[in-house]
């Protein structure tokens, strides 16, 4: 992945867990899109389903964007704020009138906070290995350029130079 090894592994579950975070974005999403009066039901809320749809249909573009890009930090960043759209709107929809349903509504309320506290995690272990990468990139090029002046010739060499060429001798 990186030519720098220490970055490998972090990177790894950083993109490891976006893409788990993007295929549930694709199920999540197809399952509202297809079937959004169901979705409803389940989380206890009375919503339209055009609502439900447009939502689906959010989830899977963030979903494709993120298994498509090669920095998916910014789907995940829309993740985050359809989860606040989403804990919004099952705080504030009207419950069904069915018994359970204010127990379902909680249980869908907790379950986008979770994901919500995991697309977050995912951002900042991207975001910290990107940090890392600029790190060691600039540790590399330093360590390159360490016995470098910026002088044609060693500094011995250059003491005098000037004062010599600009008096014709």
């Amino acid at each position: 992945m990186s030519q720098y090894p220490a970055a490998d592994n972090q990177q790894a579950k950083g993109h490891s867990l976006a893409r788990g975070l993007a295929f549930f974005s694709l199920a999540l999403g197809a399952a509202q899109l297809l079937a959004p009066r169901t979705v409803a039901r389940m989380s206890g809320l009375r919503v339209s389903p055009s609502l439900v749809r447009l939502y689906g249909l959010r989830e899977i573009a963030c979903g494709i964007g993120i298994l498509s890009s090669r920095d998916p930090s910014p789907y995940l960043m829309a993740r985050i704020g359809g989860d606040a759209l989403d804990l919004m709107t099952v705080a504030t929809a009207p419950r069904e009138r069915r018994q359970g349903a204010h127990t379902r509504a909680l249980g869908a309320l907790l379950n986008v906070a979770g994901v919500t506290a995991l697309d977050a995690r995912a951002v900042t272990s991207l975001s910290d290995d990107r940090a890392r990468q600029r790190s060691e990139r600039s540790e590399h090029y330093a360590q390159l350029y360490l016995d470098r002046t910026g002088f044609p010739r060693p500094a011995d060499e250059m003491r005098g130079a000037a004062r010599s060429d600009g008096n014709g001798a």
